[in-house]
């Protein structure tokens, strides 16, 4: 079923191009033979008198649902569009795809929101020889805006923007409507599924501070996805298949040769990983017996497969660490899981006539793209590019994913570039339907603003920095005398709220293209947009309900039965920030840029400063510090604005604690 009020609307619109252009002919002719066309206007103005009764009956009905406010948050912005689309479209008929800009206020004093069109659409009138005064066109615009929930009054400012200003009643029911069902994201049009490829860390190898990103940035895209009400599949495409594993499996067999019967006490694979990398580029016969149990593991002979288990093992063992500091959830999906898949992907692209011989090689073209990918090497082996052309039709066709995000590092942004261009060049995916994205980031620096490293010059162990985390954020916690007022298990979630909070905020409050320094300094300092402050921040507003010793339950009465005023200038502030948050939210959807919501909560915490400084919530006896009177109102809004921190900490993959 398509949408009514759309297609009443595009009938509406198409009998009123036909009016026009029949009474511009009457007028026209001006004789007799005009009376022929007559009574076929007559018949289709009738008709159109029809469709309009019965799209303001509709129009009527679904402000009445709104009005009523569903359990969902609205999204303002995304409403005020719809508002302004349908009186750009009444005012324009004829103007195709007119422009839609509709934003939030910069200037209190201008109102709430403000609907720019006006301009842009005079830029195209004049491209097709049509001068028009773009405040004449926002004359227009405002004429024809419908009856609506939300807006109290429009103003035209300057050249011809439109400012609009809500009606205080109908916020303070939005506010209402998230105090009792709490914060519940806009209904989604269908429930898509989403594939988001992310952290991957080898096989073999020590997890370091480039994988913090990709593990961050990705598990937080996951939440957003996750609280929209997508169908999220996490993958962890982990190197666990290669020439590597020969080497390793015959250095197992000479370190160990008991290996198949008693398990390994591998203490450290990253030293393991080295010893054997050394007698590889050092000794012949080992070169060539690493060869040989490549051969062998390929063959999937059991002995060799327990050897390459073993390995894995001790690895996901060591990658689980940082994933339980980090509350990571992520289902393994390595390189070896398409093993078997990269013959039939090879056979595809031959069939269709896509594959070319290089030297040996066989190479995909994939068109506008200068890079071949190498799908076949001149020993009979696969690729990178092999593999991850076989996961990509994986994710399409056997988990049918609408969308799927790779979160890797943006040096791999041309090689994902052309695996895109290749899978859309066989017809796997049209990317008009199917969202298939590259969320590439920047390097981690340190605060020379070089590569960050260890003073030796080697790559920082993830878990040593997060150690380091939890030891610095101790040391905050004591210098403010935290330790004397919580108790030891309090002391310690306080500890790794901080520590790794801060960690996770510090990546994700940056634009992720960018490379960014890491400072643990910085981001444990409580002023400023850091997790720090935010956290301290969000502690103090949980702790003004209990300091007026009001219970959940009193809340909860109050928010069924008080009315939120928005009269002081710092609530209405306040509630208007509270409600961005699904506008914030679909931004990112749309961008993937998370540092959007950070600037937000920090923007939220300031906001709210801001209103408890000016707005009494709770006000006490100066003689004996006693509560005198409540303004549940006020407390009303405490308790909103605490409901949104929390779920944008929650997105952020930040776990707050009561006490800090």
């Amino acid at each position: 079923m398509g949408d009514p009020v759309a297609d009443y609307t595009s009938r509406l619109q198409q009998q009123e191009l036909e009016i026009h252009s029949l009474t511009a002919e009457l007028e026209s002719l001006k004789n007799p033979q005009g009376l022929g066309l007559s009574s076929h206007l007559d018949g289709l103005r009738e008709e159109n008198a029809k469709l309009k009764y019965r799209l303001n009956v509709l129009k009527r009905s679904l402000q009445e649902e709104r009005s009523q406010c569903s359990k969902t948050m609205m999204n303002i912005n995304q409403r005020l569009q719809e508002i302004f689309g349908e009186a750009i479209r009444e005012a324009c008929p004829d103007l195709e795809n007119p422009p839609l800009a509709v934003t939030p206020n910069q200037q209190a004093k201008f109102g709430d929101y403000q609907c720019n069109s006006a301009m842009a659409m005079a830029q195209m009138m004049k491209s097709k020889g049509l001068k028009v005064n773009p405040r004449e066109i926002a004359e227009n615009i405002q004429k024809n805006i419908p009856d609506n929930e939300l807006i109290e009054k429009t103003e035209i400012a300057g050249p011809g923007f439109i400012n609009v200003h809500l009606k205080r009643s109908f916020v303070s029911k939005l506010l209402t409507n998230l105090l009792l069902n709490g914060v519940q994201p806009p209904p989604l049009e269908s429930k898509k599924k989403v594939v988001v490829d992310f952290s991957s860390p080898n096989i073999a190898k020590e997890m370091h501070v480039g994988h913090l990103r990709s593990t961050i940035i990705g598990d937080s895209m996951c939440r957003l996805f996750e609280f929209l009400g997508y169908d999220v599949l996490r993958l962890n495409h982990v190197g666990d298949w290669g020439t590597q594993f020969g080497m390793l499996i015959a250095h197992l067999q000479d370190k160990f040769p008991n290996y198949l019967t008693v398990s390994p006490p591998i203490g450290d694979l990253q030293a393991f990983y080295k010893e054997s990398k050394k007698r590889f580029d050092e000794e012949e016969d080992f070169k060539k017996r690493a060869y040989q149990c490549v051969v062998k593991l390929q063959s999937k002979d059991p002995a060799f497969i327990k050897g390459w288990n073993l390995i894995c093992d001790v690895s996901r063992n060591e990658f689980q660490k940082v994933y339980n500091c980090l509350d990571i959830q992520i289902i393994e999906r390595g390189e070896s899981f398409y093993q078997e898949k990269m013959t039939a992907v090879v056979k595809e692209f031959e069939a269709k006539g896509l594959v070319e011989m290089d030297e040996g090689r066989k190479i995909v073209f994939a068109p506008g793209q200068q890079i071949p990918l190498t799908v076949v090497k001149s020993d009979g082996g696969y690729t990178y590019d092999t593999s991850d052309l076989a996961a990509l039709r994986h994710r399409l066709f056997d988990e049918k994913a609408d969308i799927i995000i790779y979160v890797t590092d943006s040096g791999q942004g041309t090689h994902f570039q052309v695996v895109f261009a290749a899978a859309q060049m066989i017809g796997w995916y049209d990317p008009n339907v199917t969202r298939v994205e590259h969320a590439g980031f920047g390097v981690v620096l340190g605060e020379d603003k070089k590569k960050f490293k260890t003073r030796s010059g080697d790559t920082v162990r993830l878990m040593d920095l997060l150690d380091e985390g939890l030891k610095r954020s101790m040391e905050k916690l004591k210098e403010k005398d935290r330790d004397k007022v919580l108790s030891t298990e309090d002391l310690t979630k306080a500890q790794r709220s901080v520590a790794f909070g801060c960690i996770k905020y510090a990546d994700l409050s940056h634009n992720r293209i960018n490379d960014y320094v890491f400072s643990f300094d910085k981001m444990l300092d409580d002023r400023g947009n850091t997790a720090a402050y935010l956290l301290y921040a969000f502690t103090r507003i949980r702790s003004i309900a209990r300091l007026a010793n009001i219970d959940e339950a009193a809340l909860r009465k109050a928010a069924e039965t008080t009315e939120v005023l928005l009269e002081h200038d710092k609530e209405w502030k306040l509630g208007k920030c509270l409600l961005r948050f699904p506008e914030i939210l679909q931004k990112i959807l749309d961008d993937l840029l998370l540092h959007t919501l950070c600037d937000y909560l920090y923007e939220l915490a300031t906001t709210f400063t801001e209103f408890y400084d000016s707005c009494y919530c709770i006000e006490k006896d100066r003689k004996t510090g006693e509560v005198v009177k409540v303004n549940m109102w006020r407390m009303l809004l405490c308790d909103a604005t605490a409901a949104i921190m929390a779920k944008g900490f929650d997105i952020l993959g930040i776990n707050p604690v009561s006490r800090m």
